[in-house]
């Protein structure tokens, strides 16, 4: 069953896959914790909606309906949903999708300016694309039990050996998320 988490998660340095180096929403980096500007502008929950709207998308294909947003300086640069069966391509997942279109919209395949938003935890695939693309900040919703690369089956993201961190935030909206994916492969079978 996909993992449903009650309010949004942080990580600790006691997860038994090794160490968050960055957990997600500490002292220094308060401003993009909150995520909200004095106005109220933007959250994490209204990109994750809009993740929701792209993991629609993949669900009326009939993919697994996984949806990411590329975010930058507040704005959405870039969507995704899962595209496996379309495009006859085991890559395209959403992040994967959505990284190829905020980098050419952007003009460079580093990110570092970037948020994305999952409606699902990272696989491994999509983890190493995140570090390959230098993304600031990891959004997700609902925990993956069977292919996380976050925290659930292994720990990519932050891994001691490689030399990226970024924030990472999970657990936001992840119900929705997790009850998308549940009903879609309650109908299947």
């Amino acid at each position: 069953m996909i993992g449903q988490k009650g309010p949004a998660h942080t990580f600790n340095n006691d997860d038994t896959l090794g160490t968050m180096h960055n957990r997600t929403c500490t002292d220094r980096n308060n401003a993009l914790t909150d995520h909200h500007s004095p106005s109220g502008e933007y959250s994490d929950e209204l990109f994750m909606e809009e993740a929701l709207r792209a993991a629609q998308r993949a669900l009326e294909l009939h993919e697994v309906p996984v949806g990411a947003v590329v975010v930058r300086e507040g704005r959405v640069v870039a969507r995704g949903w899962n595209r496996n069966l379309a495009d006859n391509d085991p890559t395209a997942h959403a992040e994967i999708v959505a990284l190829r279109e905020a980098g050419a919209i952007v003009g460079n395949h580093r990110l570092g300016q970037c948020e994305l938003f999952a409606t699902i935890e990272p696989c491994a695939m999509c983890a190493g694309a995140l570090v390959h693309a230098r993304i600031k900040r990891l959004v997700y919703g609902a925990d993956d039990p069977k292919a996380g690369a976050v925290h659930s089956v292994m720990q990519v993201l932050n891994h001691p050996l490689l030399n990226h961190r970024m924030e990472i935030q999970g657990g936001v909206l992840a119900g929705r998320s997790a009850e998308l994916l549940q009903s879609f492969f309650r109908e299947r079978r």
